[in-house]
């Protein structure tokens, strides 16, 4: 199991060709309290770079964007009942999908943790 983090503020836990995914830390103290999580649906396919929903907060309404090529495979419901989980546990019980992987290769984009540090110092 690897995780990969994207200079948007998302980490991906990967086993195989599916991955979590989720907002970091960082992002959910940027955003402030989360009160509304815009999902799409399980089945819905996406390319790397593309809007696949959008968290909501006090401050400001923030895009997610694909960091890979895939399909949502899973849909974490929990969140539509309760978005303040983002900002309790947004780096565990609050993923936000699962997503099967179309292109392995991409995840070279992405940075390990050491990287996400440097990047937000």
């Amino acid at each position: 199991m690897a995780t990969y983090y994207s200079e948007e503020h998302e980490w991906l836990t990967v086993e195989g060709d599916t991955a979590t995914l989720g907002i970091t830390k960082h992002a959910a103290e940027q955003l402030g309290e989360v009160v509304f999580v815009e999902q799409q649906e399980a089945g819905d396919e996406f390319e790397k770079g593309g809007e696949i929903g959008v968290i909501e907060s006090v401050k400001a309404a923030s895009e997610l964007y694909a960091p890979v090529d895939g399909e949502i495979a899973e849909v974490n419901e929990a969140l539509a009942d309760n978005p303040g989980a983002l900002n309790e546990d947004p780096e565990g019980e609050a993923w936000i999908y699962k997503i099967k992987i179309a292109d392995a290769s991409q995840l070279e984009g992405l940075m390990d943790l050491d990287g996400y540090k440097a990047l937000i110092g």
